[in-house]
């Protein structure tokens, strides 16, 4: 890189720096004020923070990989959250704000009652915490690692530090990140979430039209995947018989992932984000946002600088680093230091939201429940810097052992199948009790670690979802019923906080006196409409930009037919 993309990313480093330190102040009050953001988040900046949260250094990398390994359609793999983000938006948002908790791990204690609830509090805790967001963290650092491999960006320090260099150069940035997260708590973190997400999407950008005005056009793209025979890639929807991405792995993605993951009913940073927007009504305008720029605005750039690249660099060997390669290859200097830095916003501002994240675990649901419950606010604040700095040291040594991205995005979704069917029944159904989530968790993570057995041989991904979404559920059903359930008093005092809609309820609903806002028949319905207008629109901008006119018209008509069911529903019932 030249001296002027150095200096961009120094000023960028600064500036975000700055932010930390001037919104310091605002989470110095409380663990409300440093976790939740005193609950006074504007849905515009908590929806675009969630969106940040998931554009990582690591997801253009993996992107790109995924559609030289499988092509455009291998994207499903991420592409089937949409439908657990969409009943976000009409089934949970509203639910999490109107809980008013710090963390989704203390639901536990409202949904359910005594030892039990407090065992499994403490179990995911500790879990999601520790392990799952350590290793989370750790594969962005692997992604940061090959950016900075790829790119040449360190001068050669062997001989200065043991091991190797681009790797501390990644744990080097993460102090950095620490740094800023520790001092300024959630509104530190979600402040430059909003300037870290449009640079990388600019960063994004420029990539893609950079990448592609070298190569001829999309016309030109099309033409010489044609003449290497990877037309395949190019398909949206994979095929029956297709090596690249097993029909039956498709499968699972739809029917089974986004709804046996862990996230089913929103996942402890949306949740966060939610929890700390100012209303109801602002939680789900949050979810809508992120939804929408997560699956309709981001997506393709990745996707067409991934296209390049399997034409640019047919025999990569390793293909998460034809993203950095091509930035390298065609961007002039200055705007590669823009785009350096988008990556340098990526990765901060996912992993200073894990950091966030993970400490508030550790000090809501760990410390202050089962060792001080009466330790000062300042104490706790303290204590939740400190737990951020012992997240930082454990995800550096899983970065350590890290090598495959794709190959570890799958594994985490591998791990966290099986409570999903609970988490989501949970809110609609009394009779779920604490040992039943209890159960699906760990059988869940149990089956998916035997599932990587040599005795299991090479699984195919699909197989290995439908071995532990349903061989969890063989364990929590018969627990679930074989365990007494939650007893009235805690099921009518969750029941008068939330409200949740749903047949599940109706003797609790009775009792309580006390109707939904909004009937569940009514929420499954706009969460249909949504599902149309959001997966037509995305595919609407895909077919346009791919120059395929029959997939763009046909997709405007779907969006089309979903926001007029939308519209149609809202007219008709107004939520306040």
């Amino acid at each position: 890189m030249s001296p002027v993309d150095w200096w961009i990313v120094a000023i960028y480093l600064a500036l975000t720096f700055g932010v930390g330190l001037w919104l310091s102040r605002r989470a110095r009050g409380s663990i409300v004020d440093f976790f939740v953001g005193g609950r006074a988040l504007p849905w515009w900046l908590a929806g675009t923070s969630m969106a940040a949260t998931t554009f990582s250094v690591d997801t253009p990398l993996y992107v790109s990989a995924l559609i030289a390994r499988r092509g455009i359609a291998g994207n499903w793999e991420w592409w089937s959250f949409g439908l657990s983000h969409l009943l976000l938006i009409y089934l949970f948002a509203r639910l999490w704000r109107r809980a008013g908790i710090v963390t989704d791990v203390e639901l536990t204690e409202l949904r359910y009652g005594g030892r039990p609830a407090a065992v499994l509090r403490a179990t995911r805790a500790f879990l999601f915490a520790v392990p799952i967001n350590c290793i989370s963290i750790g594969f962005v650092m692997l992604a940061m690692r090959k950016v900075v491999e790829a790119l040449g960006l360190l001068p050669d320090l062997s001989g200065w530090v043991p091991g190797d260099e681009r790797l501390w150069a990644v744990v080097a940035l993460s102090i950095f990140v620490l740094a800023y997260a520790g001092i300024a708590g959630l509104w530190g973190v979600v402040a430059t979430d909003f300037f870290q997400f449009f640079l990388a999407l600019f960063g994004a950008i420029l990539v893609a039209a950079f990448a592609l005005a070298e190569i001829g056009g999309i016309a030109e793209l099309k033409a010489q995947l044609a003449a290497a025979g990877r037309s395949d890639v190019l398909g949206m929807v994979p095929r029956p018989g297709s090596e690249a991405l097993p029909f039956g792995t498709f499968l699972a993605y739809l029917g089974i992932q986004w709804w046996a993951f862990r996230r089913s009913d929103g996942g402890g940073e949306f949740v966060q984000r939610l929890l700390a927007c100012r209303t109801e009504a602002d939680a789900e305008r949050a979810a809508w946002w992120f939804v929408w720029l997560h699956y309709v605005v981001r997506a393709w750039p990745w996707v067409l600088v991934g296209l390049v690249a399997v034409v640019v660099f047919p025999d990569l060997a390793d293909p998460d680093l034809g993203y950095p390669m091509l930035m390298l290859r065609y961007l002039p200097a200055g705007l590669l230091g823009l785009v350096v830095a988008s990556f340098f916003a990526a990765f901060m501002s996912t992993v200073s939201t894990q950091i966030n994240w993970g400490a508030s675990y550790l000090v809501n649901d760990l410390y202050a429940r089962f060792i001080d419950p009466d330790a000062s606010a300042a104490r706790l604040v303290l204590l939740g810097r400190l737990a951020s700095a012992c997240i930082v040291a454990a995800a550096t040594v899983a970065a350590f052992f890290a090598n495959d991205i794709g190959a570890l995005f799958r594994f985490m979704i591998a791990i966290g199948t099986g409570p999903g069917a609970v988490l989501i029944l949970r809110w609609f159904w009394w009779r779920v009790n604490a040992w039943a989530e209890l159960a699906s968790m760990l059988a869940g993570f149990a089956i998916a670690l035997c599932s990587y057995l040599p005795a299991f041989g090479a699984m195919e991904f699909g197989t290995r979802l439908a071995l532990t979404a349903f061989g969890s559920a063989a364990v929590w059903l018969p627990v679930m019923w074989l365990t007494r359930a939650e007893d009235e008093a805690t099921l009518l005092e969750f029941y008068r906080r939330v409200r949740p809609a749903g047949p599940g309820w109706r003797a609790i609903r009775e009792r309580a006196g006390i109707s939904p806002d909004l009937p569940l028949r009514e929420a499954l319905l706009r969460t249909a409409g949504a599902t149309l207008l959001l997966f037509g629109a995305m595919f609407a901008l895909g077919g346009t930009l791919l120059l395929e006119p029959r997939t763009a018209a046909l997709s405007v008509g779907v969006a089309a037919l979903g926001g007029g069911g939308l519209w149609i529903l809202r007219t008709r019932r107004a939520l306040p």
